[in-house]
């Protein structure tokens, strides 16, 4: 008499047919080659972080950042009017309705998340190449629906930037889709206290999510910029701990 498939079973053995492998367990051991690995990653990327290499990366982590002000209207009972992204590193997100306060605070903190999330998600699994593929597919899509004008920088350099992501995890195997991936991970942590440093501490009286919120508030912009600051240092931290966790492995697959 056979044995009826369980529905685990029936994961394990028709996951494998497209290319996926399983997340595996994590230890408290630390992956001293992966934390190799991402701190090499993390200082190339800050030798390079003014020049031409790392921009393309430096206008999708502000893409990142106007969506994540979008996603908290969302999340708040509010609606996105409009998003726009320009060649200088800059843009906006016009929203209406939703919660004012959480609104603007979750530019930093949610592209910080972004990047946190995808560090995580990319040690967590052997098949970083179906990662790239979503993420790129909801880049896609986000773009189609909020970011304007059609005919301008920032729909153009999101469609760009979706598309390579998800033409990289069709032709390419987990190693490159896993580099960048890393690569856009901590970009995103790096980009959250350098550019909250910039804007709040060297920029002045320039206009930012600091300064917008001083007006809603009458706290300092630079109480607010010190706070996020704090913030994604530790979110930053734990990103990292977190992404270098061991990872238990079945006896077999030793």
């Amino acid at each position: 008499m056979g044995i009826a498939p369980t529905p685990s079973n029936l994961i394990h053995s028709l996951l494998p047919m497209h290319g996926y492998a399983m997340p595996a367990a994590t230890s408290n051991k630390t992956d001293w080659r992966q934390l190799a690995i991402l701190i090499f990653l993390a200082v190339i990327i800050a030798l390079l972080w003014n020049t031409f290499v790392v921009y393309p990366l430096r206008v999708l982590v502000v893409v990142f950042h106007e969506f994540s002000h979008g996603a908290a209207a969302l999340l708040t009972g509010g609606e996105i009017v409009e998003i726009q992204i320009n060649h200088r590193e800059g843009g906006h997100c016009i929203t209406r309705g939703g919660i004012p306060f959480i609104i603007v605070s979750a530019g930093y903190i949610g592209s910080l998340l972004c990047g946190a999330a995808i560090l995580y998600a990319t040690s967590r699994t052997r098949s970083a190449h179906v990662l790239s593929g979503i993420l790129g597919a909801i880049l896609l899509l986000a773009t189609f629906i909020w970011i304007r004008p059609l005919i301008g920088f920032g729909f153009a350099f999101a469609t760009i930037a979706a598309v390579a992501l998800i033409l990289t995890s069709f032709y390419f195997p987990h190693a490159p889709n896993d580099v960048a991936l890393k690569v856009i991970g901590l970009t995103s942590c790096l980009y959250a206290p350098l550019d909250i440093k910039s804007d709040v501490f060297d920029a002045g009286h320039a206009v930012s999510d600091a300064t917008i919120l001083a007006h809603q508030t009458g706290v300092p912009a630079v109480v607010w910029g010190t706070l996020w600051l704090i913030i994604s240092l530790i979110i930053g931290f734990y990103a990292l701990r977190a992404a270098c966790r061991a990872i238990n492995r079945p006896d077999h697959a030793k």
